[in-house]
């Protein structure tokens, strides 16, 4: 053997022992392993590695963990001036959202009688602003009457009115 064939043994010995070590001959690598998926220039087109909005990223976390509905439910809440209207929303205030029906409680039950009368336009209004099927159906309750049940016992009868005559 010649010495140039010397030279071409050790090489290809060489290339033979970097691509078992999973390295690429020829790359200027300084011992790291090349990646060759990965591109070194983003490019005039948008990429992963480019800078994303914070709502994006905040939108990807919350499909990611299945937190959609929550947050659509909580922007019921939320904005429920904005939805319902400000006279509406002075006198009515949404409860609980459950399975698609919101509790709402209304301040006077002449004010839950017009809510019941406005639950269909109320309900368009709620599905403009969070998206369909967020609010499926509208409950209304007036206002809460004093409890006269305290403690785990109860006796039938008309409460501590039936004391006063």
């Amino acid at each position: 053997m010649r010495g140039s064939d010397l030279a071409r043994a050790a090489l290809e010995a060489a290339k033979a022992s970097a691509k078992a070590r999973g390295r690429v001959p020829g790359s200027k690598s300084k011992g790291r392993p090349v990646n060759r998926s990965r591109r070194r220039w983003s490019g005039p087109g948008p990429d992963d590695r480019d800078p994303q909005p914070l709502g994006r990223i905040a939108s990807r976390l919350a499909a990611d963990r299945g937190w959609v509905e929550q947050l659509q439910g909580g922007q019921v809440f939320g904005r429920w001036a904005k939805l319902v209207g400000e006279d509406v929303a002075e006198h009515a205030q949404p409860i609980a959202l459950s399975d698609g029906e919101l509790t709402v409680q209304a301040s006077s039950t002449a004010w839950a009688t017009q809510l019941r009368l406005l639950q269909r336009d109320l309900l368009k209004r709620i599905a403009a602003g969070v998206g369909n099927g967020v609010v499926k159906k509208l409950k209304i309750k007036g206002p809460d009457a004093p409890n006269w049940r305290h403690g785990p016992r109860h006796v039938p009868g008309r409460g501590p009115r039936d004391t006063y005559g």
